[in-house]
């Protein structure tokens, strides 16, 4: 070999092929041979990860998109879901079941677009998979519990509107105990994610080389290992089998239809005269929360209805598909699952009047506090006890005096 040459002599070798699975998807190759001007190779080695991102190509056009567009979601999704979560954190008197399982709904939101954004953008970048064959297990298997979170949490926020429109003391609802909030979310989640298991066991890596430039790319594809026992094994292949209608049915068609269902009785149930003798502004406050659970019920049927389509095309046409269509269709999906996860606190924010107002609040004091200490260090004392009394009905959690009938207990 040449020592002045800085190219290998030979060709490279793939680590690892795998053309027999009919289930796996290569990422795209983007511009033919140009992905060999943005990577790194090693001496008679596999080439190291490639940076589409300089020099630019025609291939950096698209990352950079996805760039821009993931940290747009990324940023909205994390200030959003955080001030839910402190919200209902700090405010007793908006720790009901209620604000809890929307604080639930915030925090595997964030949980979604701070641990499987990230691994998601970097493999389609630069087509490595961070973690390797972990993250190919954890991020479906985080995914699909934060569907099944919301999934159980419709269906419970459907029920608790029902029983509100049902019971004749709804309007006096005392507030719940810690262990009754705890009972409630821990069914949620034992449940959502005990269902997600199978995800663990039959996803795993793959590696994939283009013929024309020797890039070797990572992608997870739906394969069970042959490690695993055969009694397991066998039940991951009719997992595998019956999933895109599983899918469908639990993950879709349950929460939209349990909703629907609960608010049309719920209509049906509740008479003009009931509902006037609660009083106006009981009244408005249960059309806020009903408005509230149709608004997040439809903004998870629009992220959620493109998986399930794409799902039900490629599982009877994928043979005639190219790959580039598919790595598409899953980018694709993918950010409509991150969007939902970034929509829904703001929808939260925007629909509950408590939650928004509390935010708003939290805007104004951090800076009134911001103004107060650049203008004097000390600042008056009558400013600071009227901060505290605009400040103590939403943050006070020492407060024992009598409230409002219609405010305690109820997540109005």
């Amino acid at each position: 070999m040449n020592p002045g040459s800085l190219r290998p002599t030979k060709a490279l070798v793939p680590s690892s092929t795998d053309p027999s699975d009919h289930h796996q998807r290569s990422p795209a190759i983007h511009g033919g041979t140009e992905p060999q001007d943005n990577m790194t190779v090693a001496s008679g080695k596999r080439p190291q990860i490639q940076n589409p991102l300089y020099p630019v190509t025609e291939s950096s056009y698209s990352a950079y998109s996805v760039m821009f567009l993931s940290l747009i979601v990324f940023a909205v999704g994390i200030i959003g879901n955080l001030s839910v979560m402190c919200i209902v954190w700090h405010n007793y008197y908006m720790k009901s079941a209620w604000n809890s399982i929307l604080a639930s709904l915030a925090f595997w939101d964030f949980l979604i677009l701070f641990f499987c954004l990230p691994v998601v953008i970097f493999n389609e970048i630069t087509k490595k998979r961070l973690l390797g064959n972990i993250s190919c297990r954890i991020v479906p298997f985080m995914e699909v519990s934060s569907l099944g979170v919301t999934t159980f949490s419709l269906c419970a926020l459907g029920i608790d509107r029902f029983h509100a429109a049902t019971s004749p003391q709804a309007k006096l609802r005392p507030i719940e105990h810690c262990h009754s909030i705890i009972a409630k979310l821990a069914v949620i989640w034992v449940g959502s994610m005990t269902l997600s298991v199978p995800e663990i066991l039959l996803w795993q890596l793959a590696q994939d080389t283009s013929p024309v430039s020797g890039v070797v790319t990572d992608y997870c594809t739906m394969k069970p290992s042959q490690e695993l026992p055969e009694s397991v094994y066998s039940l991951v292949l009719t997992y595998q089998n019956a999933r895109m209608w599983w899918y469908f049915g639990c993950y879709f068609c349950l929460p939209i239809l349990f909703t629907v269902s609960c608010q049309l009785v719920t209509r049906r149930v509740s008479s003009p005269e009931k509902t006037d003798c609660r009083g106006s502004k009981h009244g408005q406050c249960e059309s806020q929360l009903n408005c509230t659970v149709i608004g997040l019920t439809v903004i998870y049927g629009l992220c959620t209805i493109p998986e399930n389509v794409s799902n039900i095309v490629v599982a009877y046409l994928s043979p005639d598909m190219a790959k580039q269509t598919l790595d598409l269709l899953s980018l694709i999906n993918q950010f409509f699952l991150f969007f939902k996860c970034s929509v829904t606190p703001v929808l939260l924010l925007c629909l509950c009047k408590p939650l928004g107002q509390a935010f708003m609040d939290c805007c104004c004091c951090c800076c009134e506090e911001c103004g107060q200490e650049a203008a004097s260090g000390d600042g008056g004392s009558d400013g600071k006890l009227k901060t505290e009394m605009s400040s103590s009905i939403l943050f006070d959690k020492h407060q024992e005096s009598p409230t409002p009938a219609g405010a305690v207990g109820t997540p109005c």
